[in-house]
């Protein structure tokens, strides 16, 4: 794949005419997916996809255009070249583009990542065999996802990974359920069997009678899956660059020294040891890490090109909507075993879901439980929840009141399948949370 969109993007580029600059990227799968319900597989398929993207630039205005691909090179090049015709019938109507800007200082790379992971038949096998008896409703996705980059100055970038995802519940009745991932480049049978063992513990704490309590502030744990879902708010805008000048970051008074995070928290774009290409779209390399948040301070926003060329700070390679793809959440000192008795008395959080900012500017976040959420009594799950708003802040709930992270951090790899299989990942650890506050 790679040889061919280097051969087809070189093609294309033969026919530039005079000061015109060609960005190509190119983006595929090679998808296996098994569909689960009732511990049975319901459907099965294969997805074998690839795209391409064109961007022609003559001067300061630019146009795009994109294509799915066949595979065949003759094919494709005679499907490519009237687009690449339009492109340039249309740049003379375009206006000009002030915060214009793509690598020209050549910088090719090639990253290939290895991967240990069993056929879909393997995969089958282990997971039907693990949970035997069980309601298991759920998707297994693996195989390969490629991204490219060519442009006519002569770099070339190529980036593919081998991964499998599985995410799944134990559904028990109505809306009770617990809900878990597993998610890598090496399947590892013990890591899926400690898995498949702690959901299996909380599928039969939700067979007891739910208990009920009344909004307050409670101390709680919230799973490394919630701590996702919350990071994942703060990058609607948290961290890049636009947002801050603008004033539109809910973490402006991190940036601006007005708040701060406890110093356990360190948040990082960790490219390196994620599953995100280490270039983006205008082909600027991105940096192996680069610190978010360190010793819970502000320490460097995500910059796009774009916002490079508007507020005149050097590019590090952050995509347009300038959010981390590659999240990096560092852990703490709590050891995951001991989680349940530092709890004490308290709330267990496995999953929240519908979050929104209730109070941007002082980053208050608002959401509801989901699935497995338990009442916990002297360190022992006790009975489960019913679903549960809060409305907390983030410097309350990752500063002032932050009792501890876990040592051990979970991977989270984005299900997401829109128009292929996502890249975004994570590292979290969960988070020892005390004075937490439920409103409903």
């Amino acid at each position: 794949m790679q040889d061919a969109f280097n051969r087809l993007a070189g093609d294309l580029m033969a026919g530039l005419q005079g000061e015109e600059v060609l960005l190509c990227s190119v983006h595929g799968e090679d998808s296996d997916f098994v569909r689960f319900n009732k511990g049975r597989i319901r459907q099965a398929g294969a997805v074998r996809q690839q795209g391409i993207s064109l961007e022609l630039i003559r001067g300061r205005r630019h146009a795009g255009a994109s294509a799915t691909l066949s595979g065949e090179h003759d094919v494709d090049l005679a499907r490519l070249k009237p687009l690449l015709a339009d492109l340039r019938a249309r740049l003379p109507r375009l206006p000009e583009d002030p915060y214009l800007q793509y690598a020209t200082d050549v910088h090719s790379s090639e990253r290939h990542a290895e991967a240990d992971i069993p056929t879909p038949d393997e995969a089958v096998d282990r997971i039907q065999s693990a949970a035997s008896g069980f309601d298991l409703v759920g998707v297994y996705a693996s195989g390969g996802i490629h991204t490219g980059h060519a442009n006519s100055l002569g770099q070339r970038n190529w980036f593919d990974t081998q991964n499998f995802n599985f995410d799944w519940s134990f559904y028990l009745s109505g809306d009770k359920a617990v809900k878990t991932a597993y998610a890598g480049q090496t399947w590892e049978e013990t890591a899926f069997a400690r898995k498949i063992a702690r959901a299996a513990r909380q599928l039969e704490a939700l067979k007891r009678d739910p208990h009920t309590i009344q909004p307050g502030r409670y101390r709680v744990y919230l799973a490394p899956a919630a701590i996702h879902d919350i990071v994942g708010l703060l990058s609607w805008g948290g961290f890049g660059l636009k947002a801050l000048k603008t004033g539109q970051s809910p973490l402006l008074k991190l940036a601006e020294g007005e708040a701060s995070l406890a110093e356990a928290v360190s948040i990082a774009e960790n490219t390196a040891q994620g599953f995100a290409p280490d270039f983006q779209a205008a082909g600027f390399i991105r940096p192996p890490r680069v610190p978010l948040i360190e010793g819970g301070r502000h320490a460097e926003a995500l910059v796009s090109p774009r916002s490079s060329m508007e507020y005149h700070v050097p590019t590090n390679g952050a995509s347009a909507m300038e959010a981390p793809e590659s999240v990096d959440v560092a852990a703490g000192a709590l050891p995951d075993a001991e989680v349940l008795g530092r709890l004490g008395t308290g709330i267990y959080v496995g999953n929240v879901w519908y979050l929104n900012y209730s109070d941007r500017p002082a980053c208050r976040t608002t959401g509801m439980t989901r699935f497995a959420t338990f009442w916990v009594e002297n360190g022992e799950i006790a009975a489960p929840l019913d679903v549960m708003r809060f409305d907390e802040t983030v410097y309350r709930m990752l500063g002032e009141n932050l009792v501890g992270l876990t040592a051990e951090r979970e991977l989270v790899l984005d299900p997401g399948t829109y128009l292929q299989r996502a890249t975004t990942s994570g590292r979290y650890p969960g988070a020892l949370v005390e004075d937490f506050n439920f409103t409903l």
